[in-house]
Formats: C-alpha cells, sequence, structure tokens
C-alpha cells in the first residue's frame, strides 16, 4: 500500500475518481504533429507527437486504454506534463482508433504486443539516439506489460509505467458486469460494437468485399450485452482465439509479469472498479525491477486530488517523475 497519494475529499468514492475527468475536465490545448506508421501487415497506426524535437530529448510512448484515443485527456495531459519536464511524446492509436478505420479487419485487443513491438522498433529507428520509455493506461496498460514479459533482457525501453491494469481479463470481465460498473460495461460494449459497425460501413464503400465478408462471418452484432459475449463472439475468432476464455488467458499480463527486465511502475487502486483485488499480482510474481504502487483509492485511471477550485492529477506528476528517474 502507498500513501503518497490522497484522493480529493469532494470524490470520495472510486466511481467519482473515474467519471470526473472525462465528464468535468477540460481538455489541453496542444500543437501536435500526426505521423501513419505502416505495419508489415499492410495495415497502419497514427501516432501523435507532441514536445522538443531534438534528437536526443526522451521520448515517452503513450498508449491508451479500450475505447479511447490519442485525444483521451489522460493522454492528452500526460503530453503536456512530460513537455514542461522536457520529454518529447507521441500517443499512439490503435488500429481504428484514430478517426479513420484501419483497413484490415482486424482490430485492436489486450494482448496486441505485436503491434506495439512494430511501434517501439520504428521509434528505435527513428530516434536512435534518444532514451525511449512507454506508459500504458488500462488496455494499453496491459499490452504494455505483456510486451516487456514477453521481450525480456532484449526489450529496448529505458522503462515503462502501466496504470490501473486489468491483470486478469477473464476476472475483470466479471468484474465490470457487477452493481454500478455495469455502467461501464454497456458503454464500452456499445463503442465496441460501433467500432465493428464502422468498419463493415468502411468496407462496403470502398468496395473491399472480402473483408466485409470476413467481419459478417462473425455473426449478428446484436444481443452482445457483456464482454464474455463481445469478446467470444467478435474478438476471439478475429484474431485467432479459440474462445474468450483462451483469449484472456493468453492475452493477460499477469502471466507475464515475470519475464519483466526494465524498472517498471505500477500505479493501481484497491478500489479500482474494473478489477477486483484478487486479481492483482501477489509480490512473488513480480520481477526485482518492478514496483508496484497500490494505493487505497483513485478509482480507474482517476487519481484525482486537490480542490474543486484547482484539481490536481497524480498521475501527471507522478509518472514524468518516474522517468526522469530512471
Amino acid at each position: 500500500m502507498s500513501d503518497t497519494f490522497r484522493p480529493a475529499w469532494w470524490l470520495p468514492s472510486p466511481h467519482l475518481q473515474t467519471l470526473w475527468s472525462p465528464f468535468c475536465r477540460q481538455a489541453p490545448l496542444l500543437t501536435r504533429r500526426r505521423e501513419r506508421l505502416w505495419l508489415a501487415d499492410g495495415d497502419f497506426l497514427d501516432l501523435d507527437w507532441h514536445g522538443p524535437h531534438g534528437s536526443q530529448a526522451p521520448v515517452a510512448l503513450v498508449l491508451h486504454g479500450l475505447t479511447g484515443s490519442s485525444l483521451s485527456l489522460y493522454v492528452l495531459g500526460l503530453q503536456q506534463r512530460l513537455a514542461e519536464c522536457g520529454w518529447a511524446s507521441v500517443a499512439l492509436n490503435w488500429r481504428g482508433c484514430s478517426g479513420e478505420p484501419n483497413r484490415l479487419p482486424r482490430a485492436y485487443h489486450s494482448g496486441a504486443s505485436d503491434d506495439l513491438a512494430e511501434v517501439i522498433a520504428h521509434l528505435q529507428a527513428s530516434h536512435p539516439q534518444a532514451p525511449l520509455a512507454a506508459v500504458g493506461y488500462s488496455l494499453g496498460g496491459n499490452v504494455l506489460l505483456k510486451y516487456l514479459g514477453e521481450t525480456g533482457d532484449a526489450c529496448p525501453l529505458m522503462a515503462a509505467v502501466a496504470v490501473s491494469v486489468p491483470f486478469r481479463l477473464d476476472q475483470c470481465a466479471d468484474r465490470i458486469g457487477m452493481g454500478f460498473s455495469r455502467v461501464y460495461q454497456a458503454h464500452f460494449i456499445r463503442n465496441m460494437i460501433a467500432y465493428v459497425q464502422n468498419k463493415q460501413q468502411h468496407f462496403q464503400r470502398e468496395g473491399a468485399l472480402d473483408h466485409l465478408q470476413s467481419l459478417q462471418a462473425l455473426g449478428s452484432l446484436h444481443g452482445m450485452r457483456t464482454f464474455w459475449d463481445f469478446d467470444g463472439r467478435i474478438t476471439a475468432p478475429l484474431h485467432g482465439f479459440a474462445d474468450a476464455q483462451d483469449y484472456y488467458r493468453r492475452a493477460s499480463s499477469r502471466y507475464y509479469l515475470d519475464g519483466i527486465r526494465v524498472p517498471t511502475l505500477l500505479i493501481q487502486a484497491e478500489d479500482d472498479p474494473f478489477v477486483f483485488p484478487r486479481s492483482l499480482p501477489d509480490a512473488g510474481e513480480l520481477s526485482s525491477s518492478t514496483h508496484f504502487e497500490l494505493h487505497a483509492h483513485g478509482g480507474h485511471v482517476g487519481f484525482i486530488d486537490g480542490s474543486p477550485r484547482l484539481p490536481g492529477y497524480y498521475l501527471e506528476r507522478r509518472i514524468p517523475a518516474w522517468l526522469t528517474e530512471h
């Protein structure tokens, strides 16, 4: 347990911590440069750059969560703060999340460490003199930790941070279907279905009938209410998993933690409404390079402190400080 974060007295519950920023925070105004990265399979990812342009300025790669994008407020806020600390940053939009449908039926998912590996290899090649770090939130944090564990000693990052991670995807799929968290579940399912529908419409307009048929072969998009429904009917078959359970087992970052070799900070709240406390890793599962900062409160990607007049964002202080230290 860590006592370094004190939640705002006016946001005492995990749901208020989780919901305040997306509904009440004013978006930071950043000047960013977009770069399109073409992947080996012919698809693309859009990267949004902010901060110093020097060849040796350290670079932080920022990974958004489920149904988010580089426009997510936690991404914009971190990029703004990193620039103030002398860091360049690049916010990744996972496939189809940049405002334009991606070219292939394949989507993004919690185990897409192959896409992350291509991005990191590109950053190494384009910024060979710059120290490189990565920060992932929620789904992005899960993908990052999986990548770190898979690459082990060969990982090119000098440091990493993962926030509000769904370490066990199967258990988190259960947790988000309980109590008030079902509101979040309904929101995510609506957005994920819309993501697939948008791609179907795009393939129809472009005459990409083979791709359209690949999505239509998954079956009806109606009647899906839970993550188990969506991942069993869409995510798993679309990405080569046997079923939802197979996807959850192979993509859950908890099974990769002992392979991490670079300095890595985990920031988690015990009251996260998406994650059971039992889903959090034990100390014995963590490598010696991993520091687990567990807070009693903070919600999911919340961690708001300060006053109503001047709210504070703990993550945007803590993450740049950790990266600079390491």
